[in-house]
């Protein structure tokens, strides 16, 4: 006899199961990547029937929309614990060490990475509403940042501050490509890298 869903997900109830998918398809793509991800392999890996995910997920390309999404709310999270600390520490400090975060966080959840901000998706995939939402506040979220850091003179400003912004950030996502690609390999190297560029955004004292 075929089971139903209920059945299957057993200790799962409806509103759990999502985060549990969610985290489960996430590793599989950080263990092979997202073409080793099925709605199939999920629902085997999390032990649910085949059609549970379906529940949750239109189809794969949704699901990894999601992903990406989840990857979003990580990089915003980082971006506000950094700003908590803005009244008692160097703001050029707190600059520097942000993009070091940034790019481990990225090198360490490569293939969510990847569809955060890569092809499979924006190009040849469809990105859902709520994932250009999401990626559109980051970067309000990101472009706020650097405006308050013109305003207090820690980088430079001899542009808009729009234009600063998408410079700033291109760069960041340049050294994070570099690193996740392999072509640099020693983190020494790319830490290096990330402290001159950041040297050159940074304003110089008088």
């Amino acid at each position: 006899m075929k089971q139903t869903d209920a059945h299957n997900t057993r200790h799962y109830h409806h509103g759990d199961l999502y985060p549990t998918l969610l985290h489960a398809a996430t590793d599989i793509i950080s263990e092979g990547g997202s073409e080793s991800l099925s709605m199939r392999k999920l629902a085997d890996r999390v032990g649910v029937s085949r059609t549970a995910p379906y529940h949750h997920f239109k189809d794969k390309n949704a699901l990894l929309c999601a992903i990406a999404e989840q990857g979003f709310k990580n990089v915003e999270r980082l971006l506000e614990e950094v700003r908590v600390r803005e009244k008692t520490e160097s703001l050029s400090v707190i600059f520097t060490e942000y993009f070091h975060h940034y790019i481990k966080l990225a090198y360490q959840n490569r293939e969510q990475y990847d569809l955060m901000f890569g092809r499979e998706i924006w190009r040849h995939g469809s990105p859902t509403e709520s994932l250009q939402t999401i990626s559109r506040q980051h970067f309000k979220s990101w472009l706020n940042w650097i405006e308050r850091l013109s305003e207090q003179d820690v980088i430079r400003t001899d542009d808009s501050p729009l234009r600063t912004a998408q410079v700033c950030w291109a760069t960041l996502h340049g050294l994070c490509r570099l690193l996740n690609d392999g072509i640099y390999t020693e983190q020494s190297q790319l830490d290096e890298i990330a402290n001159a560029a950041v040297e050159m955004m940074l304003k110089k004292p008088h």
